[in-house]
């Protein structure tokens, strides 16, 4: 296939797509997300997981709009958080993950490894840049082609740069949004200690935010 691993087709486009994500928190990191589309239409979610003992969570859902599991990701042990699987729809006990995201553990380095469990056209991902300041980029190991983007998010009407909390998420023609989505919530539980700047403006998406 082109592109990415598959988790559903459905998510799969012709052209790039700009998601918007929201924290569902403020609070605290991996308390739940909710994702729209630039017609401000619900196209994923993510349930409450955290609380202020969310760095104890082991497995977080990604369900779509209607609330059909898509993916499971759960936390590889022993690891020190920096190791996660992923898993199509609920996970059941034996299911075999379809692929594994470990943080780099070689000091100074920013980087987090996703390697696909399968014969895909692309077997290993690279996720570069800072999560804790919604700056990073998801590439293909070996032709460096960007897949997805993770950005500060823009208010189109004021110009102002949006707080942490509301960013933005550009998935790649051909690359699968549900696995990229995936990926964030992977890297929320890596790095959501740096989540909130106190004062940032937050607003919910709407028709004319692109």
């Amino acid at each position: 296939m082109k592109g990415g691993l598959l988790v559903d087709d459905k998510f799969i486009h012709g052209q790039d797509k700009n998601l918007t994500v929201r924290k569902t928190s403020l609070f605290f990191a991996g308390d739940g997300f909710t994702v729209y589309d630039c017609k401000g239409s619900l196209v994923f979610r993510v349930d409450s997981y955290g609380g202020p003992n969310n760095r104890d969570t082991d497995e977080v859902v990604l369900m779509d709009a209607h609330g059909r599991c898509l993916l499971t990701l759960r936390r590889k042990r022993p690891s020190l958080r920096r190791r996660w699987e992923g898993y199509l729809g609920e996970r059941t006990e034996g299911q075999r993950p379809i692929f594994g995201v470990r943080r780099s553990s070689i000091i100074g380095r920013n980087s987090v490894t996703v390697e696909v469990y399968a014969e895909y056209e692309c077997s290993e991902y690279l996720i570069e840049g800072n999560f804790g300041q919604r700056s990073c980029t998801v590439v293909e190991a070996e032709t460096r082609r960007k897949v997805a983007e993770i950005r500060r998010k823009v208010d189109a009407s004021t110009n102002v740069m949006l707080g942490k909390d509301v960013f933005s998420l550009n998935v790649k023609a051909g690359f699968d949004g549900a696995f990229a989505m995936g990926l964030v919530l992977v890297l929320d539980q890596i790095y959501g200690d740096d989540f909130v700047e106190v004062g940032e403006e937050q607003v919910h998406p709407s028709a004319d935010d692109h």
